[in-house]
């Protein structure tokens, strides 16, 4: 894997955002060193990591052991017990809400005195994600037509805590994060990738019907991306990762066969997914635009969507994909097997 992916809180600043505290980055206040230290450590502690382990344990990495002076959590979260080290272990009363957005705020000391206080926003630890398959993509706007991504459950659960990546948007990869929602197996989740509309609104109980935006399909469940930027491209790589950084589904996208990708963040992306077997290559190297699901022949049309074949298994190749008939794109439904020729 690509050594962006191994270094914690800088992947978000960097590239994607692979740390387990995925809302956000941590709030560090200014480490204050022990006042008259003599043959002590005058370096105070430096966090590392945040970790929800299970539903009841929430574990904060630092450089070197820590004892803790105060902990907080916003929205309020009782604790039950902490076991102090290089990892700040924390057991909660009862177990947090899958998926919930939460911030801790931590004041711990090392045993020179040295103390240190930080903000750390995270989401609580979901067990419960279902499996599910990127099933159809728009790549083209035309107000109030917006981009979209559509999901397919194969199981039922709970996404909360799922985070969707476009590598291409590279002004912050991460561009959605799911709130704790429960799904159905056989489900459609359709994430517009812009909020055109203020009515538009998104469905995370039971009631498919609520959202009257543009493109909102009764039945399917609709989510809206805030903001009005354009956030996919035809070349692109798209996926959705778990708490531990795992690819759910991923799909790669290039206009043009061409020999390798122009650009680095693709090489990356390509190299994630590949060594996670998210996406292959018929050399079983590292997949270039020539493995990728080519895109040229949807130009500009708004109804000619990449499809999935939802008839045959995965096998995480373009072989699974093909560009629908001009008309025949079907967001937040089955796909209409007529092709582009």
């Amino acid at each position: 894997m690509n050594k962006l992916f191994g270094l914690g809180l800088l992947a978000l600043i960097l590239f994607f955002p692979a740390c387990s505290c995925s809302t956000g980055e941590a709030l560090i206040e200014e480490a204050v060193p022990a006042a008259g230290i003599s043959g002590g450590n005058s370096l105070p502690p430096v966090f590392i990591d945040c970790k929800p382990v299970s539903g009841l344990e929430i574990d904060f990495q630092f450089s070197m052991p820590v004892k803790l002076v105060s902990l907080n959590f916003s929205p309020a979260l009782k604790v039950e017990s902490t076991v102090e080290g290089k990892v700040l272990q924390v057991m909660l009363q009862e177990a947090a809400p899958p998926g919930d957005k939460f911030t801790a705020d931590v004041l711990v000391e090392d045993e020179w005195g040295n103390t240190l206080n930080v903000l750390i926003p995270f989401r609580a630890r979901n067990d419960r994600i279902p499996s599910f398959l990127i099933t159809e993509i728009r790549t083209e706007y035309s107000k109030p037509k917006a981009e979209f991504i559509e999901l397919h459950t194969l199981s039922a659960g709970d996404m909360g805590a799922v985070r969707l990546i476009i590598a291409g948007y590279t002004k912050n990869p991460l561009v959605y994060e799911f709130s704790g929602m429960e799904v159905a197996e056989g489900e459609y989740i359709l994430i517009h990738l812009r909020k055109i509309e203020a009515a538009s609104l998104d469905e995370l109980s039971s009631d498919l019907e609520e959202s009257p935006g543009t493109d909102a399909i009764a039945g399917a469940r609709d989510l809206w991306i805030p903001g009005t930027e354009k956030l996919i491209h035809k070349t692109d790589a798209i996926y959705f990762l778990d708490q531990d950084d795992r690819v759910i589904d991923g799909i790669m996208l290039s206009e043009n066969p061409d020999a390798w990708w122009s650009k680095e963040h693709f090489v990356q992306a390509a190299e994630f997914l590949h060594k996670q077997g998210a996406w292959k290559s018929a050399s079983g190297k590292i997949p270039g635009p020539q493995d990728a699901v080519i895109s040229y022949n949807i130009k500009t049309a708004m109804t000619r969507s990449l499809s999935r074949i939802e008839t045959e298994a995965d096998t995480n190749t373009a072989a699974d994909w093909y560009i629908c008939a001009t008309g025949a794109a079907t967001p937040g439904k089955p796909n209409n097997p007529k092709r582009f020729e």
